[in-house]
């Protein structure tokens, strides 16, 4: 807690010394102030309970940058709630905000459906989180709840304590009968969206869309398995137009990717033998401000 609290003041010295900049971009390579050397980034950018003062604009990668000028979405709109707001992850770039808006309205036409549970986005100066998530760094990331909304009035506290549902049977080889066509077509709207990078969700959700889908079959593309992700889906969103200091993710490998999704689910239900050669795992490395572009330490700076 001791050392915490001297982060936070150091930020809070800095920030005061420093006027705002009106973008966060730098023009030569910015020293890295004292205070800030040698601590988790996750500790810095934690410590900030508010966006920067700054125009939006993402810095980085999805897993290694921060987000100046963040908004931060509405706690409860006319067809979503955020969700565990204690955790403060209810930040974004405009464009994100408005991606929500638009999905959101979408699946409440669905039967069923009221609109969209969101869960984490990002930090409200982005950077890497205090627990969980490596990537939903530079505000452009949205796990968004299988939970179909039965009602939009849900209080604080029933907010931190309603869970989701799990979608997967078999270790994710498989949906349960949970799942329905109303949360394949929540998934379709949300991959058919120009915005839209890719959607991570567990295999079996991956080939029972490609089972379903009798019609256009392109936006099957963004759709990726990944481990985990059957209590909720992970959208991704594209870099915005102009944004220089932002790196997209190489897009996906042409096609629907249905055949890579069985691949998964048969390595699921038919693990293959542990390689005895195979390296092991590194331990994670917890990055600093030096991992970080350049522009983050403005951001950390910025009122």
């Amino acid at each position: 807690m001791g050392r915490t609290l001297a982060i936070i003041a150091a930020i809070t010295v800095l920030a005061a010394c420093k006027s705002p900049p009106e973008t966060a971009r730098v023009s030569s390579k910015q020293a890295i102030p004292a205070a800030m050397q040698g601590v988790e980034a996750k500790q810095l950018f934690g410590a900030h309970g508010h966006a920067s003062d700054q125009s939006a604009a993402p810095f980085g990668g999805y897993a290694k940058g921060c987000i100046a000028g963040a908004v931060q979405l509405p706690e409860t709109g006319p067809t979503w709630q955020a969700m565990r707001l204690s955790r403060n992850r209810n930040w974004g770039h405009p464009q994100t905000v408005d991606f929500i808006r638009t999905l959101s309205a979408k699946a409440a036409k669905q039967p069923g459906w009221e609109g969209l549970y969101i869960g984490d986005m990002s930090q409200p100066r982005g950077g890497p989180m205090l627990t969980g998530h490596r990537s939903h760094q530079i505000g452009m990331e949205i796990d968004v709840w299988m939970l179909p909304p039965k009602r939009l009035d849900l209080s604080a506290t029933e907010r931190e304590n309603i869970s989701s549902i799990s979608m997967r049977r078999a270790n994710g080889a498989y949906v349960n009968s949970k799942w329905t066509r109303q949360h394949h077509n929540v998934l379709k709207a949300a991959a058919q969206d120009p915005r839209t990078a890719r959607i991570f969700v567990f295999p079996g959700a991956k080939v029972q869309m490609c089972n379903d889908e009798k019609g256009d079959r392109a936006w099957l593309n963004k759709i990726r398995p990944w481990w985990g992700h059957h209590y909720h889906f992970h959208v991704r969103l594209n870099c915005p137009d102009g944004a220089a200091g932002c790196v997209n993710q190489a897009p996906p490998p042409a096609g629907d990717g249905c055949k890579d999704a069985e691949v998964w689910v048969n390595n699921i239900l038919n693990p293959p033998p542990p390689d005895p050669n195979a390296p092991k795992p590194k331990p994670r490395k917890e990055l600093t401000i030096a991992d970080l572009p350049n522009q983050c330490i403005n951001v950390l700076q910025s009122r």
